[in-house]
């Protein structure tokens, strides 16, 4: 049987019917680029909204810390407590400083980001306005999204109890006699406690048991301390003269493994102390001086002793020169070693870039309500003093 099989076979199409098709299929491609560039529009306002929010939330958040008594420290206990506890639990995790790492993430992403949105400007005609929306969008957003995060997780916490009001000690200006008293005391304890041993990774643990011991007399510092990291490129805190830095971003205590050793543990307990929402420099310097000279580690001890006569000492340089010559001769022979590496430690570092990051260190402080500024590190002094006429009672 012979079975016929029927096929279409359409004519040919004219050159104006295949320029009609083409001029449909163009005309469909301007529709769906159009669509697709009110879409990215929308997206691109979704997240410069999501942005102005976040800032908005962080300046609502500022005002009731500066106008709203007592909103800073039922902040302190009942939310930023819960923030560390469960945020810093999860930058705590990774061994490496998670801010340090994001920085350099940051900053390459930052510059390829950029590098795009302009290539696509050029290359293709009439888009230069939205690819500089776009830009500004996540800009925008990301600006929200860190100062959102700086405010939560430190700059409502400046405006807490002072620690020293918890302890109930008597601040206020003292006679050079008893800063001399101070310092003789400081000396003698800095020449029992000295301690040559070299820095160790153990060190970050025994940062983290001093300030539980100090939470064991002092109960507004229990709480989970994440661990404290050392930065892997620590030039970046060298060269603007830190020892040490707190990130809000990702609240972690992160530290200067590149100073002379006994500064370290010093200042791992130092940064750690902004994780109990205590931010003041100088209550920060002594929570640190206090943490250390209770610790069982010789290396904290020595550490929390020699850095508060340090303070000290300067106090005393700045009074009575020549009785802070002759209690400097008094040290021993190690520690006098000591102070002279960590002087020529800070000298290499010293220049045009130090100097702009004091001046931007000394702004941010007094933003925060410091109107001491960096000198506000110095007043640490009155709190030892606060603190050792206490003991002296005892």
């Amino acid at each position: 049987m012979v079975q016929f099989i029927c096929t279409a076979t359409r004519r040919p199409q004219s050159g104006k019917e295949i320029k009609g098709s083409l001029g449909n299929l163009q005309m469909k491609k301007e529709i769906g680029l159009h669509k697709e560039k009110k879409r990215a529009a929308r997206r691109h306002g979704r997240l410069a909204a999501a942005g102005v929010i976040l800032l908005a939330v962080a300046g609502i958040l500022q005002l009731a810390a500066r106008k709203t008594a007592g909103f800073g420290e039922w902040y302190a206990v009942h939310v930023y407590h819960w923030i560390v506890e469960i945020y810093g639990r999860i930058c705590g995790i990774f061994p490496v400083s998670v801010v340090e790492i994001l920085l350099y993430i940051g900053i390459i992403w930052l510059i390829l980001y950029t590098a795009s949105h302009i290539r696509r400007a050029a290359v293709h005609e009439g888009t230069a306005a939205s690819e500089a929306g776009a830009w500004f969008s996540t800009v925008c957003f990301l600006l929200g999204l860190l100062a959102f995060l700086y405010t939560a997780c430190c700059g409502v916490n400046y405006y807490r109890r002072p620690f020293s009001s918890y302890l109930e000690l008597e601040v206020r200006e003292s006679p050079v006699e008893e800063l001399i008293a101070l310092c003789e005391f400081l000396t003698e304890k800095v020449n029992e406690t000295v301690d040559s041993t070299p820095y160790s990774q153990a060190w970050n643990a025994e940062g983290r048991r001093a300030m539980a011991g100090l939470a064991e007399t002092c109960p507004q510092l229990s709480g989970y301390y994440p661990r404290p990291k050392p930065l892997l490129i620590p030039w970046i805190l060298s060269v603007q003269q830190l020892s040490g830095i707190y990130s809000p971003f990702t609240v972690e205590a992160n530290y200067n493994r590149a100073m002379t050793d006994y500064n370290i543990p010093h200042t791992i307990c130092h940064e750690l102390s902004h994780l109990r929402g205590f931010m003041r420099e100088d209550e920060a310097n002594f929570i640190g001086y206090l943490a250390c000279i209770g610790s069982a580690d010789p290396s904290f001890r020595y550490s929390g002793y020699l850095t508060g006569w340090v303070y000290a000492g300067n106090a005393l340089a700045a009074q009575d020169l020549e009785t802070y010559s002759e209690l400097y001769t008094r040290l021993n022979e190690q520690t006098r070693a000591d102070l002279a590496d960590n002087n020529a430690f800070w000298n290499r570092y010293e220049g045009k870039a130090a100097e702009v990051a004091n001046q931007m260190n000394d702004t941010y402080l007094k933003i925060n309500s410091q109107p001491d500024g960096v000198r506000s590190y110095g007043r640490m002094v009155d709190l030892m003093l606060a603190y050792y006429r206490e003991q002296e009672r005892e």
